[in-house]
């Protein structure tokens, strides 16, 4: 296995499920390095091109984190809203019932 390879496509699978907003892809990929990284590293020293493919796929993991957070936080807030709005839904589906 072509640790570089494997690590550089891995980045750029990460990076098009950040852009698309793909979780599923993102947790798929992230259940993936769970597994790989263990099995590469397994494999003996790492060499100085691996070492950077490695780096930026750190930083694209890391990159995944901040924007899962703030995917949260929106819904969360999202969430909130419809439940300070619930009252005047119920009230406005009420109206409408009556009419």
């Amino acid at each position: 296995m072509d640790r570089q390879r494997t690590l550089l496509q891995l980045t750029q699978k990460m990076s098009a499920a950040i852009a698309a907003q793909d979780w599923q892809a993102l947790t798929a990929i992230n259940t993936l390095l769970g597994t790989a990284l263990p099995q590469m590293a397994a494999q003996g020293k790492w060499n100085s091109a691996e070492w950077a493919a490695l780096a930026a796929l750190r930083q694209m993991h890391e990159e995944a984190v901040k924007r899962c957070n703030l995917a949260t936080d929106e819904l969360a807030q999202k969430l909130q809203q419809m439940q300070a709005n619930q009252e005047g839904w119920l009230a406005y589906a009420l109206e409408s019932e009556y009419a």
